[in-house]
C-alpha cells in the first residue's frame, strides 16, 4: 500500500500561485519514493499576475482551477480532505502560499490562514503526521501552528521573513539551499528552494532530500 502524501497547491505560477518547478519537483520526488501524491487546493478566487510583466492584470483566477493545471486535473478541493486520508502533507512554495493560502505576504506574523488550510494543518499536527514546507510555505506552518506547537522551520537566510516567523512563536533556523531542517518533535520538514536557489538543480536537491525526510517520518 503506497503512502499517501498530500500536496497543497496555491495556484499556478510563482507570483500568484504555486511555484511550478517546486510543485513538479515535489510530485516527482514523491513518486520516486514510491508514494502517491494527493493534490489539493482551496476553491477561492484571487488576483491574477501576468508572468511576462510580473504585474497584476486586474483579472481574477480560481486557485483550484489553476492548480489543476499542475496536477493534470487529478486534484481535490481541500475542504473534502481530512488528515485521516493522508500519511503526510507537503506545501510547495510560490507567492500563492503567502498570498492565497494565508495573507502572510501582507500581514506578516498577524496573518490569517485560509480556513480549510488551517483546519487540515491543525488536524495533521494533532495526529502527529509529518508536514513538509518548501520555499516561502513554512510561513503558512508558522502562522497556523506557531502559538501551539512552536515549530522549527527554515526559509533559508532572509532576515526579515525569519523575524516575522519568530513573531508567530515559531523558531527559524538558517539553512543552505541544498539542505533541509527537521523539527523531529513536531515532524515538520522545510527547505529553502527558490528562497535561495539560483538554479533549478539547487532547488531540486533540497526538495528531493526534504520529501524523502517527510516520507521517512511516517
Amino acid at each position: 500500500m503506497k503512502k499517501k502524501i498530500g500536496v497543497v497547491l496555491s495556484g499556478c505560477g510563482v507570483r500568484d500561485g504555486s511555484e511550478i518547478h517546486e510543485a513538479v519537483l515535489t510530485l516527482l520526488a514523491i513518486d520516486r519514493n514510491n508514494a502517491e501524491a494527493v493534490c489539493m487546493a482551496p476553491d477561492i478566487e484571487v488576483p491574477e499576475t501576468n508572468h511576462l510583466t510580473m504585474q497584476e492584470t486586474g483579472a481574477r483566477r480560481n486557485v483550484l482551477v489553476e492548480s489543476a493545471r499542475i496536477a493534470r486535473g487529478n486534484i481535490r478541493d481541500i475542504k473534502d480532505v481530512r488528515a485521516a486520508d493522508l500519511d503526510a502533507v507537503i506545501f510547495p512554495g510560490g507567492f500563492g502560499a503567502a498570498k492565497n493560502l494565508c495573507n502572510f505576504a501582507e500581514k506578516g506574523a498577524a496573518a490569517s490562514i485560509q480556513p480549510e488550510v488551517a483546519r487540515l494543518l491543525k488536524e495533521m499536527a494533532a495526529a502527529n503526521k509529518p508536514i513538509g514546507a518548501i520555499c516561502i510555505a513554512p510561513v503558512v506552518i508558522a502562522a497556523t501552528l506557531g502559538k501551539e506547537y512552536a515549530p522549527q522551520v527554515t526559509i533559508g537566510t532572509d532576515a526579515g521573513t525569519a523575524a516575522a516567523i519568530a513573531e508567530t512563536g515559531s523558531l527559524h533556523l538558517d539553512c543552505p539551499v541544498t539542505e533541509f531542517v527537521v523539527d523531529k518533535k513536531n515532524k515538520i520538514v522545510s527547505t529553502p528552494a527558490y528562497m535561495l536557489a539560483e538554479h533549478i538543480s539547487e532547488a531540486a536537491e533540497g526538495i528531493e532530500k526534504a520529501v524523502k525526510a517527510v516520507i521517512d517520518l511516517i
